[in-house]
């Protein structure tokens, strides 16, 4: 179940950061991203926070499962407040998504945390 969460939760920030990383102006604008920059740095940070959770998926220890479940849980401290505080400065289905992912985040960190392994297991 630990390695479950490490690789979902990587398949779910590669691609968010590739596509932030190379968001097309367009589509930033419709978003309402207005420095292109920020955006490519978030995408260029997502993309090596998904890289670390895939490469620390082959050996699990409590150290990575402590850095994933805290990564998520304060993903999700930026993004639910700022989604649920927006009313209609966001659009719906941008709102929808960040309260989603937020879900999906910690479902993933609640997983990584029953999936710890025990130092008992080790003895």
């Amino acid at each position: 179940m630990l390695r479950v969460a490490f690789w979902l939760t990587a398949l779910l920030f590669i691609p968010l950061g590739l596509y932030l990383y190379f968001l097309p102006p367009d589509v930033a604008s419709l978003v309402g991203v207005a420095p292109l920059w920020l955006a490519r740095g978030s995408g260029g940070l997502l993309l090596a926070w998904g890289t670390f959770l895939l490469a620390a998926s082959f050996e699990p220890d409590r150290v990575r499962t402590g850095g994933l479940v805290g990564g998520n849980l304060l993903l999700v401290a930026a993004l639910a407040p700022a989604a649920l505080r927006s009313g209609d400065a966001l659009p719906v289905p941008v709102r929808t998504f960040l309260l989603g992912l937020s879900g999906v985040l910690v479902v993933l960190a609640v997983m990584a945390i029953l999936g710890t392994p025990s130092r008992r297991g080790r003895l």
